[in-house]
């Protein structure tokens, strides 16, 4: 069967060779240690599984769920943005539930673009941004972040040639992979440049609930005028470890959210009830379920900062999100470093050249695995420097 154009017009999967790495050293019996993969280790608090369990036996959650999310929830979340960002949002009108945020992103492309058009994507990042732009028929313009300018993009240098075919400009604050941050000021002249050109902004906004040392990452709607041309996307599943539930949201700009409702309602059915009550669950009791995840993530954070700082590794430690950002040592690539880790470690890192060619020189540790692991692992990085 061929595949379309479309599909076959994406980039190669740049991990295959180092999957196969991966299995091969298994196969050799040796230990791995995998600190490639953002998908929390830790459990969903008890009070939200119970919450699903208890709905699940309702008869009445069994149908359908309503494809834009139900009242109860929608409720959870406007309250959610008013006391933790001081935004206020009309339910009807300003939020929508998604299938976990991937899909959103993916989707919100299709529901707007047409062929040629451009979305501006971070490079490095997460990948979709980049996809869904492709999948849609449209052309990524990639937005260098670089440690000169705090990974965040110059959105001075942006050609008016792309700009006059620009849709969407995604940004992803807290970042992923580089663990940056962006304050309000800088948010604040997104919004007027995305105004000034006509573009949407939508901000990735999954990890703005993991910080540390006293940082409260901000919402890029807490910026006076940002509905008019703003759009962010947050989701349950890493502040709450429920990656697997596949339950998120989007909120602001009323056309963005009408174009993708109803996109969605013509590909999908909407989230499973019980779990949309469980998310109401874990939105109104967050600060009891979030600070004992916040508590591991920040032990296990200084453990590998402090590691690879005694390793003379250059790395960047974090304020939010549950990754660290490394310099490359001894000038090999990302990808060389990663393969040298696996063979003579046995320790998985992912290589920064992964999300994109302004990645290439760093490497990126997920913390996804329990302190005592970090530990071994980070003994195993310093054997295999030697």
């Amino acid at each position: 069967m061929k595949l379309s154009k479309r599909l076959q017009s994406l980039p190669p999967y740049l991990f295959a060779d180092l999957d196969q790495m991966v299995q091969q050293e298994i196969k050799k019996g040796k230990e791995i240690i995998k600190l490639g993969i953002g998908d929390p280790d830790l459990a969903t608090p008890t009070g939200i599984i119970d919450k699903a369990k208890k709905e699940m036996y309702r008869s009445q959650n069994h149908g359908y769920s309503i494809y834009d999310g139900i009242h109860d929830l929608k409720e959870a979340i406007q309250e959610y943005y008013y006391y933790r960002f001081g935004v206020e949002l009309d339910k009807d009108k300003e939020i929508l539930v998604l299938i976990g945020s991937k899909e959103g992103i993916a989707n919100l492309s299709q529901s707007i673009i047409n062929p040629g058009d451009v979305n501006f994507v971070p490079d490095p990042s997460y990948p979709v941004y980049r996809n869904g732009t492709i999948l849609a028929g449209g052309k990524p313009y990639e937005m260098p972040l670089l440690e000169e300018n705090n990974f965040l993009p110059k959105l001075e240098d942006l050609p008016l040639r792309e700009l006059e075919k620009g849709k969407i400009m995604f940004l992803n604050y807290p970042n992923n992979p580089t663990g940056a941050t962006a304050n309000k000021d800088y948010f604040r002249k997104a919004i007027h440049f995305c105004k000034k050109h006509g573009l949407l902004l939508c901000n990735d906004a999954a990890y703005i609930d993991i910080s540390f040392d006293g940082y409260t990452p901000p919402s890029v709607l807490e910026v006076p005028g940002s509905k008019d041309v703003a759009l962010e996307f947050n989701s349950l599943s890493k502040p709450f470890n429920m990656t697997g539930w596949r339950v998120a949201f989007a909120v602001g700009n009323r056309d963005a959210i009408s174009a993708l409702a109803r996109y969605k309602t013509n590909i999908d059915s909407g989230v499973f009830t019980p779990i949309q009550l469980a998310a109401c669950e874990a939105l109104y009791n967050r600060k009891k379920y979030l600070q004992p995840t916040l508590d591991v993530y920040k032990s296990r954070r200084d453990v590998v900062v402090n590691s690879l700082k005694n390793m003379n590794i250059e790395v960047l430690e974090p304020k939010a999100t549950f990754y660290v950002w490394a310099k490359v040592p001894n000038n090999k690539s990302s990808l060389e470093f990663t393969k040298h880790l696996l063979t003579q470690s046995g320790v998985v890192v992912t290589p920064g050249v992964g999300f994109g060619v302004n990645g290439e020189g760093y490497f990126r540790i997920a913390l996804t695995v329990p302190e005592e692991r970090l530990k071994v692992a980070m003994s195993k990085i310093e054997d295999s420097m030697e």
